[in-house]
């Protein structure tokens, strides 16, 4: 990629900014972005929208082959399809390009960059964007839990994907995941609590150490296609409940809210 950030003070939680004096040399923005289609927003002009500070999307940066501004260029990949996948053409204006970084970060009103998540890792439940790795901070900062992975699954008669962790714990047999939830109820909002918990031995993870997701986000929260221990965090307040077949029918059918 051509994305350059400085980290000369390390601003915590920041993976940096550009000084004020380097930002025609490293042009670099953060547009609006829709989740759901994995597309950036473009206004009724037909242009990209920039994000106000503090807003998530898409980081990007333009691409230009000039060598009064050697950081700009972008070389791409052997493969021509590939290569302009990562492009985005016309963003501000027409002819324009600008290399798309598949990051969703935010930008503060002092400059400072921050990593959200992924492209195709968050996802859209009660129409508001979750990102799936403040979720697991939030997790994986509760005592006992050794790594999560989250993810959106579907829900019958539910528009986006609903919320669901993957858990990894030190002691499965005496973690109280009632204490999970609480932990997750005063520092999470209502949308971005997962609604669905899975027990698993081992978080798996691929050979560049990514979690796997895709397998996951198939099986759902169906008992007829998950080995793994599965709990249902309900929402009415009756804490967390094995989530067994009949459960599973009862959500399914919308008898019991999510």
């Amino acid at each position: 990629g051509n994305i350059s950030l400085f980290n000369f003070d390390s601003k915590p939680g920041s993976v940096g900014r550009i000084p004020k004096w380097a930002e025609k040399k490293y042009r670099v923005k953060v547009i609006a972005f829709d989740v759901e289609k994995e597309q950036p927003i473009r206004g009724a002009d037909g242009f990209c929208i920039e994000c106000k500070p503090g807003e998530p999307g898409e980081i990007i940066a333009q691409i230009l082959n000039d060598p009064k501004f050697p950081t700009n260029v972008f070389d791409g990949y052997a493969d021509k399809a590939a290569t302009e996948k990562k492009i985005l053409r016309d963003a501000f204006t027409l002819g324009d390009a600008w290399f798309r970084s598949g990051d969703l970060m935010r930008k503060d009103e002092l400059g400072y960059f921050y990593f959200l998540d992924r492209i195709g890792d968050t996802y859209r439940w009660k129409g508001e964007n979750v990102s799936t790795g403040e979720v697991a901070a939030c997790i994986t900062g509760f005592p006992g839990v050794a790594d999560a992975n989250v993810y959106g699954v579907a829900v019958p008669g539910f528009e986006g994907r609903c919320g669901m962790a993957a858990l990894e714990l030190d002691d499965a047999d005496h973690f109280d995941l009632n204490a999970l939830v609480a932990h997750l109820s005063a520092n999470l909002p209502d949308y971005a609590r997962p609604r669905f918990l899975r027990i698993q031995r081992h978080i798996e993870v691929t050979g560049t150490f990514k979690q796997r997701k895709v397998e996951l986000v198939k099986e759902g929260f169906d008992p007829a296609m998950v080995a793994d221990p599965l709990y249902f965090n309900d929402p009415a307040g009756k804490g967390v409940v094995a989530l067994d077949t009949n459960l599973f029918q009862s959500i399914a059918r919308g008898d019991v809210r999510v």
